[in-house]
This record gives structure tokens, C-alpha cells and sequence, in this order.
């Protein structure tokens, strides 16, 4: 597990235990031991601190990457979408001279292979004048044939590159592996750094460690300038596969670090030969999209059909040139492990010098003599199909039995092209922090470059990844390990960077800002509109199960069903209503559990596999707000994060009796209210947010209507009603105002004064439906259009409704009966209009390709009474 396991020691050294392995290099000491010299600072550093400072500095760093939400998702993990990101507290470091050579080699091999993949999709002379086997490429799933001819942008369509480095035994650099597809982790190297920046300022200022803001600029300069006629002025995308990626957090990071959008396919359409974002009844034009998808899933129309993340004409809309993809489509034949034994005599054929940055020694079986090398030599090399995906687990001939290695050969016989073998090279090591000590741990350094007027710009420094495994082969964020910052130290100080623009001394300074607004897909819009419903549902059930969890400790339910008891099982029976758990307290078995509540009030607050419980609920909003994790504030984001802790709180130990589940509810209701108020203080009032109050002020009018149904319909004699009515008052937090406003005690219609029919409570229906109304009014519409539409028609109806009843009226219960009919169908008139306005703005705005929202287990009666979305996310939010 590595650093959940660290354990401050007084018994063992820092540093002095720490001994390298024999025959691997090591970047901290020497082969003799000793310390290299750019260490020493670090070091006296972390002896200055010793091990409970530096355990702090961790412990502080993982609270960083918590509350920043920092996550690599990797498939069939416990933790799923929430696995958060490990961080070593230690960073990698290296010379400034040493990183100016390396430098010179990255460049290099950048601008090789963006020639090759030039002459691949054009010329094809590698190919007609034999420097290349056509089998090696053609055979290839990577080089996509329909991408042949495809204008290449700027001369560089290779505009970003990632290259896999370690050292061999001698302390040389050697690539071990290319990424020129969508190389990924950029934006991790960025949150490392943000976060041991914080947690060790004094040691970061001090070591002089190279900023890398000027990388970002330059990426952003890279896709202004790729963009079709547009300059500064084009509109960019980064295109991501989704919320379910491994990598998303980083997807959603750069695009909000770098300004751009975040798109996914099923948000783009392509017309008229171009892309276009769909947002709320209007379409926006994409110049440049900056991809997180693989290439061949671009386009399910021309590349591969089955794939539902790309977008169908991506392809001709490249080709008509309106279009500018980061990287090429069909950039991924770069990544071919075989290309490598190629790439020596590709660079004294293409730039006339010799390969500066040596990669593995590589043989493509495809060639006889390299076959039989391969063959005679299998267990000193490692096996790596060629078609298959980039990263895979590769076979270690000297760990394969004697049945496994003839079936290897004879499909290396049998298809020679498909296989590629390298030799075995152990990675280099960097201390890792483990268990109070510094020990030796092999690590990758993946360094990124991006193409510039005149070249490469090479990020100073990039992410490392450290094995917890000393004597792993593979090193793999997917595989697990740590995360490391790379720190590559400048001779003095260097100047702090920003990506903010700097203004233009020759522009007026009365000049106003362009202002080009964050289009809103109506899949965000989506998400948002249940954001805001599954919060203020949350916040509603948790303020139910508090107040029942009260009179439950106050005043239990009795055989002869007193006052007191009456007003429980009404409370219970709007429990049930509120989370829709159907039948529970008012269908088939309800009089047992009435007499028993306690076990299915604390499955409500505790069962995360009961649809329309709390957890659920929770997960839901979780799940809504990771899709839109790019519209979310840092602060707001750890607020989430918070509520996500509080939900596993209340599933891994369950409470088991009502103290302990008050003592949960408590803090999360805190922490539902802080993300209200942030939602509504920090996020700018644009179409999103629209959305999102929208749902919420939607989700509060039908649970209070809900609440006032369930409780006040059936006449309770007093001095039941008055504890009904005080604990309904508590629901609706409007316990304090009623107090001061009536003093001649608790009456009906005085409560519905309040909670009914009072514009200015903002826990009453009417102000929920007036404040609705004018939402609806500004959201997009056709502006050549006067007519009201179905929403702005139904939400004009019920207000005025609202506004004209008599609560006299509605307080009276009928001639002759204990029930206030006037004020059921009053209330079921609100549910029901409530479902409508719901039906008409999902028909309007929302989009149907993902699986639907939905509050699940209604009852049928309870159509009126609540309102029912259309759309649930895929963990099934009831």
C-alpha cells in the first residue's frame, strides 16, 4: 500500500539506512554511497524536519489532493470514481545541465517523428524507398487509411508528445516508450507540483526550481494557433471520454487551468462540414479540439463504428479544413513498439544526424534475422504484441514455462509482424518516503513537449511515477504506485509565472475585455438541473430523518395510539413519501414497522443499495457533479468531497441506534447547506446556474408540498397538531420565524401563511414557484416567438393559484369529514404542475442519449403529490 502505511520512527535514520540495488542507478546516491551534490539541500532539509515534519508535510499533502479532488480511476477498484490520487512528498530531482541535454534530446525526437507521421499520411517516400517496411505500417490497427490525405495542421500535427524515460545502469537516459495519441498526465505533473509547493514552500523557493506555467501558455498558443483563420479568437475544446475515464480529473483540470471547454462527443455534431457544440437551443462553432480520446474512436462514421465517444464527420470536417485535431487523427501508428527499431536510420534519413536520446533496443519481428534473434535469445527480452494497446503487460521470456514458450514462438512464427521483443533494462530508482525512511523504489519519468512556431517546447521537468514494488518490471499508474513531482533546478531563482494574459500596452485602456463565454451543452445543463434536485432532495431527507429521529427519542409509539403517536405515524408516513420507498410506513406491512420504525429509519439513512434512500441520494448528487466537475469551483468541489466522506460515514459503519445517526445527519446538513451556499455565491449567474437553481427551487416546492400533504391533510387533535406542526415548521427551517410573526400559538393556517402561500420565506411553495418562474423566463427560447411556453403557461396557473387561495379555507377540514379536502387538492394540483414543469424543460433543454434520472418507487397517487424527473444517473439516484 506505501505511504498509508508510513509510521513516523525514532529508532530508524532517514537517510543513512537508504542503500541503492546493485546494478541499478540510483538518483539520490552514488554507486560508493555517497550523496549526489544537487541532493544535499533536500536533504539537510528533510533531516531538519525529521520524520514527523515530513509525516505532516504527507498528511497535509493528502488532505491537498482529497479536498482538491485529485483522482486516477482505475478499473474494478473499490473505491471507483473516487480512488484518490497518491502522492509521493518527496520530488524527483535533476541538474539543470543535466535537463538542458535531455532537452536537446526530446526535441529531437519530437521533430523526428512529427516528419515521420508527415511522410505516413502523405508522401509515403519511408515506404517507396524501403527505409520502411510497408508490413510494419500498413499492418498496423493504428494507421488509419482513412486519414491518408488529411491536411496536416501547421506543419506539426504531432503538437503534443510524451516520452517514457528511465536510466539504464550506467545513469544514461533511455526512452521506453512513445505517446503521441493524447499523451495524458500533464495535468497531474501540474497538481504535484501545485501541492508540494504548498506543503513545502520554504524548500521549493529556495531550491530554484524551474516554473512551468510557460508550458501551459505555449500549449494554449499551440491550439490558438492550429485553429482554422481563428487566432486568438478561436473556440477550444478539450474532447474527453467521459466521466468513467481513468484520467478525467485531468480532462477536467486542464480545461479549466487552460480556458477551454469540456466536451463530450455525444455535446458535438458536425454541419456543413464543420463541428459544432449543441448547447441550449443554439449552436456554437469548435475551431480546435485538444483530444482525450483515442484516435480510432474519433469518428464512429469513417474510423471505428462501434465507438459511442466520437462524433460522426469529425473526420470531413478535418478534411474540409474547418477543423483542427490535437493530436493528428492517425498519430497513434507513432506508437507502434516496433517503429523503434526503425528510429536510428529514420534520423540520419530524415534530419541527417544521429539519434541523440536512445530507446531500447528493439527488434520487429517482421524481419527474418530479427526474428531469429528474437527466438534464439526469449529469455533475455520482453514480448510485446504490436497491435496491441499502448501500456499492456508485456510477457518476460525468462519467466515463462516450457509450454508457454513454445505457443509464444509458434505465434511468432505464425505471425511474425505482430510481435515485437526489446531487451529486459531494470528502471533507475529515486528515494520514495516509506514507512518513516527514504528507500530506493524504480520509477518512470514521462516528460511532455509541445510544438511551437519554431519548434518543441519541453515542459520543465513532467510526472514520475514511482513502484511501491522494488522488484517490479512494469511501472503503471494503472497498476498502482505513487505519483512524484519532478523538480528540475535552475542556478538561480526563477521568475514566478501566471497564465494570466498580459494586456496589451497599445490597446486603450477604456478598452472593454473580449468576453467569450463558457458555452453550456445541455448534457451540462442536464447534470446541473439534477445537481440542484438531488441536493435539496438530500438536504430535505436529512432534515426529515432528524426531526423523526427526535420525537422518536422523545416520544415513542404506543399500543393506544395517542396524539403524540398520531403525529409520528404521520411524519413516518411523509418519510416514506419523501424518499419514495414504497410501500414502508403506508402500504403492505406498514402497522409492523409503525410499531417497530427504528430498523427502517436507519436503513433509509444507512442502505447504499436501497433505491431512494439516503446514500443513494448522496451518491447521485456525487455522480451528477463528477460530470461537471469543470463548472465546480475548488471550494465547491471540496465541499463535495466532504458530503462524499459523510456518505461513506453512514454506509461502512452503518449507526445502530438513533444517537449515532443523529450525530452523522448533523454535520452533513452542514455540509449540504455550505455547497447550497457556494453553488449560489461563487458560481457565476449564467445558463448553468440557471439550470441548477432551477432544479433546485423545482425539488424544494415538491417536497414541501410533499411534506404539507403527507402531514396536514388528516385533521390530528390537538395537542397532537401542535407537535405536528412544530415539527413541520423544523422540516422547513421556519421554526424561528414563525415564533417571532404569530403569537397566538400553532395554527394551521398560520403555517400555511408561512410555508404555503409567503413570497418572501424562501422555504415556502410560493416562493419556490415564483422564483421558478422567473428562471423560466430566462432561459434560452426562440426569440421570434411571443408566445408563453408549456413551463412559462403552467408556472403562471399554479402561482396565481397560490396567490388567490383562502387559507381559511384550506385549513377547514370538509363538512362532516377529518380530512382539509380543499387543501389536498391544492397540494396535489402543486405536485402535479411541479412534474409537468419537469417534463417540459427535460423536453425542452435536455438530451436523451444517457440513461434518464428518475425518482423510482412512486407510488401511484404520489404522481400528484411529488415531482417526477425523467432522467437518473447510472447509479440510479431515486
Amino acid at each position: 500500500m506505501g505511504p498509508s502505511r508510513i509510521q513516523a520512527s525514532e529508532t530508524r535514520p532517514l537517510v543513512d539506512g537508504y542503500r541503492p540495488a546493485a546494478g541499478q542507478f540510483d538518483e539520490m546516491r552514488t554507486s560508493d554511497g555517497g550523496l549526489r551534490p544537487h541532493w544535499q539541500y533536500l536533504i539537510d532539509a528533510l533531516r531538519a524536519l525529521g520524520a514527523d515534519g515530513i509525516d505532516g508535510r504527507w498528511q497535509e499533502a493528502r488532505r491537498l489532493v482529497r479536498d482538491n479532488g485529485v483522482t486516477y480511476n482505475v478499473h474494478g477498484d473499490p473505491q471507483g470514481m473516487s480512488r484518490p490520487w497518491e502522492l509521493d512528498p518527496l520530488p524527483l530531482l535533476i541538474r539543470g545541465d543535466e535537463w538542458a541535454s535531455l532537452e536537446r534530446g526530446l526535441i529531437q525526437r519530437a521533430e523526428l517523428l512529427n516528419a515521420v507521421l508527415c511522410d505516413l499520411y502523405g508522401a509515403r517516400s519511408l515506404i517507396k524507398k524501403g527505409v520502411l517496411p510497408p508490413e510494419l505500417v500498413d499492418g498496423f490497427p493504428g494507421y488509419l487509411l482513412p486519414c491518408y490525405g488529411a491536411p496536416m495542421t501547421d506543419d506539426r500535427p504531432l503538437v503534443l508528445y510524451g516520452a517514457d524515460l528511465t536510466r539504464d545502469a550506467t545513469g544514461a537516459w533511455r526512452v521506453i516508450g512513445d505517446r503521441t495519441q493524447s499523451p495524458s498526465g500533464s495535468g497531474y505533473a501540474l497538481e504535484n507540483r501545485i501541492v508540494l509547493s504548498r506543503v513545502m514552500p520554504s524548500v521549493f523557493r529556495d531550491s530554484h526550481v524551474h516554473r512551468l506555467a510557460g508550458f501551459y501558455r505555449s500549449v494554449r498558443r499551440a491550439m490558438g494557433r492550429i485553429a482554422p483563420g481563428q487566432d486568438d479568437h478561436a473556440r477550444i475544446a478539450v474532447l474527453t471520454p467521459g466521466p468513467r475515464n481513468e484520467a478525467y480529473f485531468e480532462h477536467a483540470y486542464l480545461a479549466n487551468y487552460l480556458g477551454f471547454s469540456l466536451v463530450q462527443g455525444s455535446d458535438l455534431s458536425v454541419r456543413d462540414g464543420a463541428l459544432w457544440l449543441r448547447t441550449l437551443g443554439r449552436l456554437e462553432r469548435i475551431d480546435a479540439l485538444l483530444r482525450r480520446v483515442d484516435d480510432g474512436r474519433c469518428d464512429p462514421l469513417e474510423l471505428n463504428e462501434d465507438s459511442l465517444l466520437g462524433v460522426p464527420g469529425m473526420l470531413q470536417a478535418v478534411r474540409t479544413g474547418n477543423l483542427a485535431v490535437a493530436n493528428a487523427l492517425g498519430s497513434g501508428v507513432l506508437e507502434h513498439p516496433g517503429l523503434t527499431a526503425f528510429l536510428p536510420a529514420l534520423c540520419e534519413h530524415l534530419l541527417g544526424e544521429s539519434l541523440l536520446l536512445p530507446n531500447l533496443q528493439t527488434w520487429w519481428c517482421g524481419r527474418r534475422e530479427a526474428r531469429d534473434f528474437v527466438i534464439a535469445n526469449l529469455d533475455s527480452l520482453v514480448i510485446k504484441p504490436a497491435d496491441g494497446p499502448v501500456g499492456q503487460r508485456c510477457l518476460f521470456g525468462a519467466k515463462l514455462d516450457r509450454a508457454q514458450r513454445a505457443e509464444l514462438v509458434a505465434a511468432i512464427r505464425r505471425e511474425p509482424h505482430r510481435y515485437v521483443a526489446q531487451e529486459q533494462v531494470q528502471p533507475s530508482t529515486a528515494p520514495a518516503y516509506i514507512d518513516g525512511a527514504l528507500a530506493p523504489r524504480p520509477f518512470v519519468l514521462r516528460s511532455f513537449l509541445v510544438s511551437e512556431q519554431e519548434g518543441y517546447a519541453v515542459m520543465p521537468g513532467g510526472l514520475s511515477r514511482i513502484a511501491l514494488d522494488p522488484e517490479t518490471p512494469m511501472i503503471s499508474s494503472q497498476l498502482g504506485g505513487l505519483g512524484k513531482d519532478t523538480w528540475v533546478l535552475a542556478s538561480e531563482p526563477e521568475r514566478q509565472e501566471t497564465l494570466i494574459v498580459a494586456p496589451d500596452a497599445n490597446a486603450p485602456t477604456s478598452f472593454p475585455a473580449v468576453v467569450q463565454e463558457s458555452e453550456v451543452s445541455s448534457r451540462v445543463a442536464d447534470n446541473l438541473f439534477w445537481i440542484g434536485r438531488y441536493a435539496e432532495r438530500a438536504e430535505g431527507l436529512v432534515r426529515l430523518l432528524r426531526i423523526l429521529i427526535i420525537q422518536l427519542t422523545e416520544r415513542p409509539i404506543v399500543a393506544d395510539e395517542g396524539d403524540a403517536s398520531s403525529c409520528l405515524r404521520l411524519l413516518l408516513a411523509a418519510l416514506t413519501h419523501q424518499s419514495q420507498t414504497y410501500p414502508g410506513f403506508i402500504g403492505e406491512g406498514a402497522e409492523a414497522l409503525l410499531q417497530q420504525p427504528v430498523p427502517e429509519v436507519l436503513s433509509l439513512i444507512s442502505d447504499q443499495r436501497r433505491a431512494g434512500a439516503l446514500p443513494q441520494t448522496l451518491q447521485a448528487l456525487g455522480q451528477a457533479a463528477w460530470s461537471v466537475r469543470e463548472r465546480l469551483s475548488n471550494d465547491t468541489w471540496r465541499v463535495t468531497n466532504d458530503i462524499e466522506r459523510r456518505q461513506r460515514l453512514l454506509t461502512q459503519v452503518p449507526p445502530r441506534g438513533l444517537g449515532r445517526a443523529l450525530d452523522l445527519l448533523d454535520p452533513l446538513i452542514t455540509s449540504l447547506v455550505a455547497f447550497a451556499a457556494l453553488t449560489q455565491e461563487n458560481m457565476t449567474h449564467n445558463e448553468g446556474w440557471h439550470f441548477l437553481e432551477t432544479g433546485r427551487r423545482l425539488e424544494r416546492a415538491s417536497h414541501t408540498a410533499s411534506l404539507l400533504r403527507a402531514t396536514l391533510v388528516s385533521v390530528t387533535p390537538e395537542p397532537g397538531e401542535s407537535i405536528l406542526i412544530e415539527s413541520v415548521l423544523g422540516v422547513t427551517d421556519s421554526l424561528i420565524t414563525y415564533r417571532r410573526r404569530y403569537q397566538a400559538g400553532t395554527r394551521v393556517g398560520a403555517m400555511l401563511d408561512l410555508v404555503l402561500q409567503d413570497e418572501a420565506n424562501p422555504r415556502s411553495v410560493a416562493y419556490q414557484v415564483a422564483r421558478l418562474a422567473t428562471l423560466v423566463d430566462e432561459m434560452p427560447r426562440d426569440s421570434l416567438s411571443g408566445r408563453r411556453t408549456p413551463a412559462q403557461r403552467t408556472l403562471l396557473r399554479l402561482l396565481t393559484e397560490l396567490r388567490l387561495a383562502e387559507l381559511d379555507h384550506l385549513a377547514r377540514p370538509s363538512e362532516g369529514s377529518t380530512l382539509r379536502d380543499a387543501l389536498d387538492g391544492l397540494l396535489a394540483n402543486v405536485g402535479s404542475s411541479i412534474s409537468a414543469l419537469s417534463n417540459a424543460i427535460t423536453a425542452q433543454y435536455f438530451r436523451h442519449e444517457e440513461q434518464p434520472h428518475h425518482l423510482i418507487g412512486q407510488r401511484p397517487e404520489a404522481c400528484a403529490a411529488a415531482a417526477h424527473g425523467c432522467r437518473a444517473d447510472e447509479a440510479g439516484g431515486g
